[in-house]
């Protein structure tokens, strides 16, 4: 037998707020997974911070959330992507054939010296954002620094990146 899901007068503390500010944020912006990202970092920080500390949960994780959900969309907004699958044909990357082996080889070469020339922090970041796949939030917890300066050496890596490996690109 399954538990039954708790009627929301009978959720506690943030736990009732949850549902409906992710419900919120998914409807303005659409995209469900950035509005739960952005709710589980608010409610991480209200817990690290101390819940009692705070005197509105419901108002804290309402602004805190927003702010995630805006930090991420300006992030995306800075570096827009195009999925594979809606790339031209003839936009997309060679797939496979020993010439194309040859410049993948030759574009990780570059990547790899390209990282080494930044600073250690520039490079743990990069590497835990982009490979390893790690939220600004984790990154700045792991890390010990604060979320904006996790975006200012994501920026300053991605630049030089851009920089170095431009000449591979079509």
């Amino acid at each position: 037998m399954s538990a039954m899901p708790l009627p929301p007068a009978a959720k506690k503390g943030w736990l009732a707020h949850y549902s409906e500010i992710v419900a919120g944020w998914r409807r303005k912006v659409g995209v469900h997974e950035d509005s739960e990202d952005a709710m589980h970092d608010a409610v991480v920080r209200l817990l690290e911070n101390g819940a009692a500390a705070v005197n509105d949960p419901r108002a804290y994780l309402k602004r805190s959330t927003a702010n995630g959900v805006i930090d991420r969309h300006r992030h995306q907004a800075v570096l827009p992507t195009t999925p594979l699958h809606e790339l031209e044909e003839y936009d997309h990357p060679l797939a496979s054939g020993p010439e194309a082996e040859v410049l993948a080889r030759r574009l990780v070469a570059d990547l790899k010296e390209a990282l080494a020339d930044l600073p250690a922090v520039c490079q743990q970041v990069y590497i835990r954002h982009r490979l390893e796949g790690w939220t600004h939030a984790e990154i700045a917890q792991g890390m010990g620094i604060s979320r904006a300066m996790v975006e200012k050496h994501m920026t300053r890596a991605l630049q030089h990146l851009n920089r170095r490996l431009q000449h591979h690109a079509p």
